[in-house]
């Protein structure tokens, strides 16, 4: 009897156990974060050294078993054509560290259909450990993204002055990025991908803005 009695409270406990940690665990893998450990300048290597960044940090936190790359556009050159961010993250779904859904695809991402379908805001913008990006109000604020894009997703236009800071390969004065705000606030542009021009692409000149060199990252699988 007493036998039994000691089994099923230990049958209890290990449900009672399983159910706490059902509850804390996310319902979904992490898919999407910030890069919080970044040079700060708009010096990445190129496209291949940002989403090396975001591969690293993924597997920094056991979620490296998905693709990673940076969401940033590339402008044509002599030696190459540009690269839109929206077409080299993959289809989604996305969701933070927490299991919160960012965005379904890549149209709800943008806005396509409908405006502000995705959940890119404060709350939900966070880095890999699940931790929020200072933004309005904090201090320092750093809701600054590099995305070198406009609000669809895309390279700017050819002819437009550089907005990559030279596709990723400069930290000098005489180089600018599009940003976008983390937290979908601050001045009379809240968009989360295309809200001003930096300063420069040096630390310095992107702290000015409001930054610090972050981007986002997404898992393309």
């Amino acid at each position: 009897m007493n036998k039994r009695i000691i089994l099923s409270a230990i049958t209890v406990t290990l449900l009672g156990s399983a159910a706490v940690f059902a509850a804390q665990a996310p319902q979904h893998p992490m898919t999407f974060f910030v890069a919080r450990e970044v040079p700060g300048t708009g010096n990445l290597g190129g496209l291949a050294g940002a989403d090396a960044i975001c591969q690293r940090l993924a597997e920094g936190v056991g979620a490296g078993n998905h693709t990673w790359h940076a969401y940033l556009s590339t402008e044509t050159t002599p030696a190459a054509v540009g690269v839109n961010a929206r077409g080299r993250i993959g289809p989604g779904p996305w969701y933070n560290a927490k299991g919160d859904l960012i965005a379904a695809n890549v149209a709800d991402l943008h806005g396509d259909n409908q405006r502000d379908r995705n959940a890119i805001r404060k709350p939900t913008s966070l880095d890999e450990h699940g931790m929020m990006i200072n933004g309005v109000g904090d201090m320092p604020n750093e809701h600054d993204m590099m995305t070198g894009s406009d609000s669809d997703g895309r390279a700017l236009p050819l002819g437009a002055a550089d907005v990559t800071c030279n596709n990723w390969t400069s930290d000098q004065n005489n180089s600018r990025t599009m940003l976008g705000h983390s937290d979908r606030q601050g001045g009379n542009n809240t968009s989360w991908n295309a809200a001003h021009m930096s300063r420069d692409c040096t630390k310095a000149g992107l702290i000015a803005t409001g930054g610090a060199g972050q981007f986002y990252c997404f898992a393309i699988n």
